[in-house]
């Protein structure tokens, strides 16, 4: 296994502010965190080359876009050595934004969104519950999503 790299206070400062706002430019980052422009971007750069940051992403506000149903599926596989394959399959699905291999009883959870319950229904019906290795699926309809939001990154 990997050995985690030690983040020092500059890079878990440079880290905290883009988790708040990935959009937030690299000079106005320097000026608060006391470094240079260059010394952000040259962090960043080696933190993405490294792996620790992925990317960028948007958070988007599905319902307002008209995808009012927030669900997450327990998944039952028949063997957990079917996993790779059936994330692979539930990748091509739109709907599903997260997939989880996880203990317990599930062998997988996902979340997806969708427009409305019809719209749930014909998702899992119509495409979950024919991919080969799935045994069955339990669904759980989002009420209220109430925290969404990054960790903060304490000192070591």
């Amino acid at each position: 296994m990997a050995k985690n790299y030690e983040l020092d206070d500059t890079d878990r400062k440079i880290l905290d502010l883009l988790m708040q706002d990935a959009k937030m430019p690299y000079t106005e980052i320097a000026r608060k965190v006391h470094v240079s422009g260059g010394t952000v971007h040259v962090r960043m750069a080696r933190l993405e080359e490294l792996g620790i940051v992925k990317g960028a992403t948007l958070q988007i506000d599905y319902q307002k876009l008209g995808y009012g149903v927030n669900a997450f599926l327990g998944i039952y596989l028949l063997k957990s050595s079917v996993y790779a394959s059936v994330a692979e399959q539930l990748r091509e699905i739109p709907e599903v934004v997260s997939i989880h291999f996880t203990t317990g009883a599930y062998g997988i959870f996902a979340r997806i969104v969708c427009r409305d319950t019809q719209h749930l229904r014909d998702v899992l019906h119509d495409r979950m519950q024919l991919i080969e290795g799935i045994e069955r699926t339990e669904t759980l309809i989002s009420l209220e999503e109430s925290l969404n939001r990054p960790i903060q990154l304490l000192p070591s």
